[in-house]
């Protein structure tokens, strides 16, 4: 209850104001749809994120790679709303031209959507 405050009462104060590459950016959201990207200014330099995309490299158990083309968002474990609103995340699980693949990696901070397929 007595959040960011001393046992008297009193408030604490911040010595400093947050550096840039201290701040959080804001949350992005992958949706299915026609490839989008975005350029950000990050302290390593530049990143290319996704905004949307229709397209995966999927892996399957003994074979190279390829790329697919995503149908619809099936699952998503963390939220089961987001499958709804087609928002792809790491674990969800996608319906592609291949068959179902779970993302593997953070779409999110990424420039792509990697994913395995399953059996």
């Amino acid at each position: 209850m007595n959040h960011g405050r001393k046992i008297t009462g009193g408030k604490y104060h911040s010595n400093r104001k947050k550096k840039l590459h201290e701040q959080d950016s804001q949350t992005r959201i992958i949706k299915l749809g026609k490839e989008k990207r975005k350029s950000l200014k990050v302290r390593s330099g530049k990143k290319s994120v996704l905004l949307f995309s229709d397209v995966a490299n999927v892996a399957s158990k003994g074979h190279k790679s390829k790329k697919a083309k995503i149908k619809n968002v099936l699952e998503t474990p963390s939220n089961k709303f987001l499958a709804r609103q087609n928002i792809i995340t790491k674990g969800a699980i996608i319906e592609t031209d291949l068959g179902k693949a779970r993302v593997t990696n953070r779409p999110s901070q990424e420039g792509s959507i990697q994913a395995v397929l399953l059996e």
